[in-house]
């Protein structure tokens, strides 16, 4: 299978032969310039700052379920895999049977990064079985390490080959277990290693498919390894696709020219920005939580609870059955909840098939921005 890359760079190596020499971490080259490590100074300040802000969150799954939903919006998208904001938000509501297939395909995406972060807290460890469980999910089959040849990286425009990553399955798992190795010593600053172990990563290009998104949720799933983050919130991605160019380039640059450097700036200045935007986010979610509390206990006090609140913005787009199932109503009493709360603007119903969906305005208009 082959690949659609953006770029071609000057060449040290044959593009067309396995790269079966791929050097094993770490490497030999200091990665720890002066600007390196101003740079992660920088973004391990900005994590510890989201990490701290999380933690204030009384129900965190308010905010997590909706950013990771994000992250997937946007991971599959590299991968030219397009969904509407709208679309994503009513697929999470709705019935498979209604869903397009990119949509079903970035929640694949969602269900893998949440499959990894169970994972992650049960073996406590980050291994090639950890990698190969999040893969199988992504795709929906147990195609598993590549043992065939013929995979290939092209430039999207001329259809020529970039690169051609390491075959055979017993190099393939050689170099995934020197990756283990790395992941689990201590070396370098755990986020100057991300950067490494994510180009290494992506140039061991150890499946057919999936490669780049498995490679990503692994990013987020390092970070709570390290302890910088408790949950999967950093949405990365969203950093890549405005740089996408970048990120292509620079990571074809390290193989080619071994120039990591500025590979490794990206990687950091990606996890400062992206922790800032992220709380940025928290924030305003908190204010707009509050202030739909003050006008439900002011308009409708007879219906106001904790859990009623939580569970309209736990996503953007509720329906009755939500509130059926963390017990908050009956069906009829449930849905008289939602059209009041949409009769006092925080909520706006919409017709989805047979299926009546309400929309949180405020959080949707946020969550757009993201």
């Amino acid at each position: 299978m082959s690949m659609q890359y953006p770029y071609s760079v000057g060449m040290h190596i044959n593009p067309e032969i396995p790269y079966n020499d791929l050097p094993l971490l770490p490497f030999q080259e200091s990665l720890e310039t002066i600007l390196v490590m101003q740079a992660a100074i920088r973004a391990n300040k900005a994590l510890a700052e989201l990490k701290g802000i999380a933690q204030t969150i009384p129900n965190q799954s308010i905010f997590i379920n909706t950013i990771s939903l994000k992250e997937a919006q946007y991971s599959s998208e590299i991968e030219n895999i397009i969904t509407t904001t709208d679309e994503l938000y009513q697929a999470f509501s709705i019935s498979d049977g209604m869903m397009t297939q990119s949509a079903k395909e970035v929640l694949s995406y969602r269900s893998a990064l949440w499959q990894g972060f169970s994972l992650l807290k049960n073996r406590g460890v980050l291994t090639t079985s950890v990698m190969n469980e999040i893969q199988a999910t992504l795709l929906g089959n147990n195609a598993g390490i590549r043992s065939l040849p013929g995979t290939a990286l092209k430039n999207a425009v001329s259809g020529k080959i970039i690169y051609t990553p390491p075959v055979g399955k017993e190099v393939i798992l050689d170099k995934l277990k020197n990756l283990e190795a790395y992941i689990h010593t201590d070396s370098v600053d755990p986020l100057i290693k991300l950067a490494m172990m994510h180009y290494q990563f992506e140039s061991i290009h150890p499946y057919y498919d999936g490669n780049g998104r498995t490679g990503r949720i692994l990013n987020i799933l390092y970070l709570i390894y390290e302890g910088l983050l408790d949950q999967p919130i950093l949405y990365l991605s969203h950093y890549i696709i405005q740089h996408k160019e970048d990120y292509y380039r620079l990571l074809q640059n390290c193989t080619f020219k071994q120039d990591y450097e500025p590979w490794i700036l990206y990687i950091l200045e990606g996890i400062e920005q992206s922790a800032k935007e992220t709380i940025s986010k928290i924030k305003s979610i908190q204010v707009c939580m509050q202030d739909s509390i003050a006008l439900v206990k002011e308009k409708l006090p007879k219906i106001y609870s904790k859990e009623l609140i939580e569970v309209i913005f736990e996503q953007p787009y509720c329906k009755i059955k939500f509130l059926e199932d963390r017990g908050i109503a009956k069906r009829k009493t449930a849905s008289e909840y939602l059209y009041q709360l949409e009769e006092v603007g925080i909520l706006e119903s919409k017709k989805v098939g047979r299926e009546t969906l309400f929309l949180n305005t405020k959080l949707f208009e946020l969550f757009k921005g993201l």
